[in-house]
């Protein structure tokens, strides 16, 4: 914390486009979104081995409605902000990278007139509601039932409480290592460590180049990774006490109990991510490094060129769009090398004509 305001002071309030806060991001296909203050940034790498990025205001819901920045009930707004806006950048990306150009069949028209929306939007929209029911399904229908059948078995609360929470655990290790080894989502772990190698190399206050920021560890304390481990952490004790003294039988009522605690889980859960990775005591190490080795799972060591997007895109959230850059004809800027995201930046043309003059 103190060395990220110390990098603050360091760069001063001049020639920065956004208050400087928490940086934070996620990995996208081919590239990084970063966000700080009220701006966020989405740099991809396109299969011409150029940049591209773009970058947008971001208000989040507590600066709109203070209550929403309330201890816990921040949790749980950043939690639908989280999956909100992380749909909304996953679409951003494969847009910048050309994906959504292909001519859609005659059923997305159909699809996308009766419904009066667009079909990339459509097609997100089912990606969002099959994740969801696919997490219900494994993270709490699943569990549910073995808790359930344990139960009927005759073994008391704290038995298959704990047995449920460790198959929780135990099918998103299983999960986090299935998808590692489908190609696209691979280099998208790359990418989710060199986000977190270059937010590591901001905060320290290091120049921000690929060859110092690959010195950092590719592991987070601020990561989504931790959060989930956290709450699946929390929701065995949560429900340790719950199962004991409200004990359920029905197995339907037993989900709908798991999903309408959520919530409160995940508000304890963000509250006790953000106080660990503040906190520079013994116990907050302690509390913090589980959640770390759960990111070796999510993250892969990134090449130069995975880092130079993370780059770009925290410069880009700082300093705003290289006003000398191309741009394509969304106004997205066209880069070809990741200085040319620095606030300092000279174009060679302007570096010549000001050595001539």
């Amino acid at each position: 914390m103190q060395m990220r305001k110390d990098r603050a002071a360091q760069n001063g309030t001049k020639g920065l486009a956004c208050a400087v806060k928490d940086m934070g991001g996620q990995a996208v296909m081919e590239g990084v979104m970063m966000r700080s203050g009220q701006a966020t940034a989405v740099t991809v790498r396109r299969p011409d081995g150029t940049m591209v990025t773009k970058r947008k205001a971001f208000i989040a819901p507590k600066d709109k409605h203070p209550w929403m920045g309330k201890p816990f009930i921040r949790g749980v707004v950043n939690m639908a902000t989280m999956l909100y806006f992380g749909m909304n950048t996953l679409q951003d990306s494969t847009q910048m990278l050309g994906i959504l150009d292909e001519e859609p069949t005659k059923f997305e028209k159909w699809l996308a007139k009766k419904l009066g929306k667009g079909v990339d939007k459509i097609v997100m929209a089912v990606a969002v509601v099959l994740a969801v029911l696919l997490s219900i399904g494994l993270f709490m229908a699943l569990p549910a039932g073995v808790e359930s059948l344990l139960k009927s078995a005759g073994m008391k609360p704290l038995g298959y409480t704990l047995i449920g929470g460790l198959v929780k655990i135990l099918l998103l290790v299983g999960y986090m290592v299935a998808v590692a080894f489908v190609p696209d989502v691979r280099r998208t772990f790359q990418y989710h460590g060199a986000e977190h190698k270059s937010v590591h190399c901001f905060e320290s206050a290091e120049e921000l180049t690929p060859q110092n920021a690959q010195a950092f560890s590719r592991l987070h304390p601020r990561c989504g990774t931790a959060f989930l481990l956290i709450v699946f952490s929390i929701s065995i004790l949560l429900f340790l006490v719950l199962n004991t003294l409200v004990p359920i039988d029905h197995y339907f009522l037993r989900v709908l109990f798991h999903l309408a605690m959520l919530p409160v889980v995940a508000g304890v859960s963000y509250e006790v991510l953000m106080g660990l990775a503040h906190s520079d005591s013994k116990l907050a190490h302690i509390l913090r490094w589980p959640g770390l080795q759960m990111q070796r799972l999510t993250t892969r060591e990134p090449d130069e060129s995975m880092l130079e997007c993370a780059i770009v895109s925290v410069n880009v959230v700082l300093y705003g769009l290289p006003k000398h850059a191309e741009k394509t004809k969304e106004g997205w800027a066209i880069l070809r090398d990741y200085r040319e995201s620095e606030r300092d930046y000279v174009p060679p043309a302007a570096e010549a004509e000001a050595s001539a003059s």
